[in-house]
């Protein structure tokens, strides 16, 4: 059985940032994290695959940074120079394409 368990999130002030954490019960996936903001359908932030390969919204290219730890079975999204229009909620998902399975989601409010 796969679950998402996701951590982090919260308030920061604009330019600051905040670090959100995915484990997962299974080994090498790949996965990504969503967002969904207020009035908005979902849209995808970033992703990385089996081989450390990542891709990212052109929104947040530069400023937020996926990662994965596969001994910890964890994949961690860093958000640097966060913006007012980041403020989401933010889902982990897996596996790429399929998106079966997802976090419980986290807020972040900047």
């Amino acid at each position: 059985h796969v679950q998402l368990v996701q951590s982090g999130g919260g308030s920061v002030q604009a330019g600051g940032s905040l670090r959100l954490s995915c484990t997962v019960t299974v080994n090498s996936m790949c996965m990504a994290w969503f967002r969904q903001r207020s009035g908005k359908e979902r849209e995808e932030v970033a992703a990385v695959d089996n081989d450390g390969n990542t891709n990212y919204a052109d929104s947040v290219k530069g400023r937020f940074t996926i990662s994965q730890d596969n001994a910890k079975n964890t994949v961690y999204l860093q958000k640097n120079s966060l913006k007012p229009e980041d403020t989401a909620m933010y889902y982990c998902a897996a596996p790429c394409g399929g998106w079966e399975y997802w976090g419980q989601g986290t807020q972040v409010t900047v």
